[in-house]
């Protein structure tokens, strides 16, 4: 029997309203036959709704796998991702009302895909599912030696993780892909978390300056030119690392300039930043209303979930786990939200050892290049990974800023219509006439892209990077959740620089959580920290309470505070952990600076810092208690 044959149909009656053709909807069961590639049958039917309206997909309980051949193909410009053609089998878009329930059942990936593409949706839930890669998007060596006087260390590399070496370049082989060293990091077996001070190893030093250029001064851009792209990412770069085999499955590393990691340890490998973001398990753009509920997601080549210009996104179980031993779940952040409103919910989570933070909840800058009328100008997307990003929809707000003078709006218009030049470049007609002040080079912000944050109940932790990075002016509470972070436990920037991650933050309630031992990764900074690109005095941050929780620290950094007007710091209980020996033993407990209307009161400190609070040339006295 043909897989499309294989389906079972329910055939319901349903009063729902729907983007799909008709309004008699069928409940879609699939049974396991069509398990050796599930993508056709799948494909098919959804591809189908419009002339047989689907409200419900199911699956009897068991293992699928989906290969990208016979998926759904398209070219998907995806936030804080790479930009490529992508094959999916669910391609759900234009759809309302609709359940996809695994029941249970675990659907394995192979290659480049999207296991979940939806776009201007309504109402969506995926429930009752796992989600794996049966090839990883990364690869693992196990530390065996490491001479320091000769700056080389062997690995060996398990069958599990197939590679060639080409001119001295190791490269890891995939099926529908491959990917070199790139970016790295350090994991111990022992803990399954990040390696302690894994700052003082990695990232392995894979490239250096050319030795050879000749007239490249000479080459001159017209336009604002992004070097961090990847279409230029080699300029002025040669490979310094050198791998060669000693014995298939042993591997000797040449060239590497940090200190050499050590023995036992588990070095992570992902390919090249720019090059390495290519298949998130849930892709969420344009649709209101989702629902992930009862979802494992052990592996994805990018994020778990990245959400862009949606709302009311409910992530409840939602969790972000490695599988068969691996070290690494998902190699870039859990969750991200770009221009999302309404609510956003992570509640009953866990999101471990993924290669990013996890949660990322903000909005883009976008930098106005043009004054093209009274009401009109050309903006361009100014990080390579923005690209194809819709700013706004008509009517609404926009905030032009300059960030010289304050993190906060000068002005705001509302939304005409927006002309999609090309992938960087849009033309903005605005309702209203640009402020008489207004001048190239200032930055826009959708003011309605914000939404109202919850991150409750979750276990966070044996990852690389930040837990929460949060730029939200909106409201924000972060309660009754566990922080184990190789970085920060909680970020509160305003990212103008690089990223263009727009967002200051306003009324964040952070209470009755847990950090245990954040921070481990080497870096000198606070584990919870507010921080700008721009060194200014600027107030970025508003109406801050943070009690009630308990740091048991191996450091003495618990808090930077910058540019901040309003902030409670109260109840909490502050200790030692032991657990570590301490990397920045010269620091307070506590740091402050730029900042105005900063309280303590109720706290306990059991620490070992020689001073809890410093404070910054020119403020006011503050007490401690």
């Amino acid at each position: 029997m043909s897989a499309i044959f294989a389906l079972l149909f329910l055939i319901t009656s349903c009063n729902k309203q729907s983007t799909q053709k008709t309004g008699l909807s069928e409940s879609v069961l699939f049974t396991s036959e069509i398990s050796e590639d599930a993508t056709p049958a799948v494909v098919s039917r959804i591809l189908s709704a419009g002339e047989k309206a689907i409200s419900e997909i199911k699956f009897e309980k068991g293992t699928y796998h989906f290969y990208p051949d016979k998926g759904k193909e398209s070219f998907e410009y995806i936030s804080n991702h790479c930009d490529l053609m992508v094959s999916t089998p669910f391609p759900i878009e234009h759809f309302k009302n609709l359940t996809i329930d695994g029941q249970g059942s675990t659907f394995i990936f192979h290659g480049v895909m999207i296991p979940f593409l939806i776009e201007n949706s309504e109402n969506i839930e995926v429930k009752n599912v796992t989600i794996d890669w049966h090839e990883p998007f990364h690869s693992e060596g196990l530390i065996v030696a490491n001479n320091n006087k000769n700056k080389t260390f062997d690995m060996t590399i398990s069958e599990v993780f197939p590679y060639e070496i080409r001119n001295g370049q190791i490269h890891f082989i995939k099926e529908y892909y491959e990917h070199s060293v790139g970016q790295t990091i350090l994991y111990d077996p022992e803990r399954s978390a990040i390696a302690f001070n894994t700052e003082a190893y990695t990232s392995i030093s894979t490239r250096t300056k050319a030795s050879v250029r000749n007239g490249i001064e000479n080459i001159e851009y017209n336009y604002i030119n992004d070097e961090r792209a990847p279409e230029y990412k080699s300029l002025g770069n040669e490979n310094r690392l050198t791998v060669e085999q000693l014995k298939p499955g042993l591997v000797r590393v040449h060239g590497h300039k940090k200190e050499m990691p050590p023995v036992g340890m588990i070095l992570t490998m992902k390919g090249d930043q720019g090059f390495n973001r290519i298949s998130p398990a849930f892709r969420v753009t344009h649709t209101k209303g989702f629902n992930g509920t009862n979802v494992n997601i052990h592996h994805a080549g990018g994020m778990g979930i990245i959400a862009e210009n949606s709302s009311d996104l409910i992530l409840d179980n939602f969790n972000i786990t490695p599988s068969k031993g691996r070290m690494v779940s998902t190699t870039a952040d859990a969750t991200h939200f770009v221009g999302c409103s309404g609510k956003v919910v992570l509640k009953n989570s866990t999101f471990n050892n993924q290669l990013d933070d996890a949660t990322n909840v903000h909005g883009t800058y976008q930098k106005s290049v043009d004054v093209l009328g009274d009401n009109k100008i050309g903006v361009r997307m100014m990080h390579h990974q923005q690209k194809g990003f819709v700013v706004g929809q008509p009517d609404e707000k926009i905030g032009l800023v300059r960030l010289e003078d304050s993190f906060f709006p000068y002005a705001e218009v509302t939304i005409n219509n927006i002309e999609y030049v090309n992938s960087r470049y849009q033309i903005i007609t605005f309702n209203e006439n640009l402020p008489e002040n207004f001048k190239v080079g200032d930055l826009i912000e959708n003011l309605d892209g914000y939404p109202d944050l919850l991150v409750k109940n979750c276990k966070i932790g044996s990852n690389r990077a930040r837990g929460l990075l949060i730029s939200n002016p909106v409201n924000t509470v972060i309660e009754d959740n566990f922080f184990n972070t190789e970085m920060e436990a909680i970020l509160i920037p305003v990212e103008s620089g690089h990223w263009f991650e727009s967002g200051n933050a306003a009324n964040v309630i952070i209470r009755n959580n847990v950090f245990q031992d954040c921070q481990h990764g080497g870096k000198n900074r606070g584990v919870i920290r507010f921080a700008t690109d721009d060194d200014n005095e600027n107030i970025a941050f508003k109406n801050i309470e943070i009690s009630n929780n308990t740091f048991n620290q191996f450091d003495n950094l618990i808090l930077q505070v910058t540019n901040t007007d309003g902030l409670k710091f109260s109840g909490n209980t502050i200790t030692n952990s032991g657990t570590f020996p301490m990397l920045h033993a010269e620091n307070p407990a506590i740091k402050v600076d730029a900042s105005k209307n900063i309280h303590f009161e109720n706290n306990s400190y059991k620490g070992k810092a020689n001073s809890i609070l410093e404070l910054a040339e020119g403020m006011p006295k503050i007490e401690f208690n």
